[in-house]
């Protein structure tokens, strides 16, 4: 009987831990999109602490440090979003901004055409990421 209740509290205990990880993302994701980023960054890489394969705290993690102009942090996120989830449609498209930025042009141009297989919900953007590629093509040849 004893065993059967610690059993039972140690699992409630699970079952409350979990549930105070998960709230960190939700928690970090409001403050983000109140702009109350360094309250929201902080709390994204608490996250990753207990959940280090949450592809999205890293992503999201990248937007704070695109905002914060830190580049070097931002695309480390970015590849770190990528590793965990391939298909990652924004991260790809974040890297292609990057790479463009970057005038990194074939990369950019090999990543889009990556994005082409992947994309799904962000399919529009690819019209973007051409015209800026072709902007290129027309400065280069004159």
């Amino acid at each position: 009987m004893r065993y059967l209740i610690l059993t039972i509290v140690f699992s409630l205990f699970s079952i409350i831990a979990k549930a105070d990880k998960n709230n960190f993302f939700i928690e970090a994701k409001n403050l983000f999109e109140n702009e109350k980023y360094e309250e929201s960054k902080f709390l994204f890489q608490r996250n990753i602490v207990y959940n280090p394969k949450d592809a999205s705290s890293y992503l999201y993690l990248a937007k704070i440090f695109k905002i914060e102009d830190d580049r070097r942090q931002e695309e480390k996120n970015i590849n770190t979003t990528l590793l965990l989830d391939p298909k990652n449609e924004e991260a790809l498209f974040l890297l292609i901004d990057m790479e463009l930025e970057r005038s990194n042009f074939s990369k950019a141009d090999e990543l889009s055409k990556d994005f082409k297989k992947i994309c799904v919900k962000m399919c529009e953007k690819i019209t973007s990421i051409e015209s800026r590629l072709k902007d290129f093509e027309r400065k280069d040849a004159s």
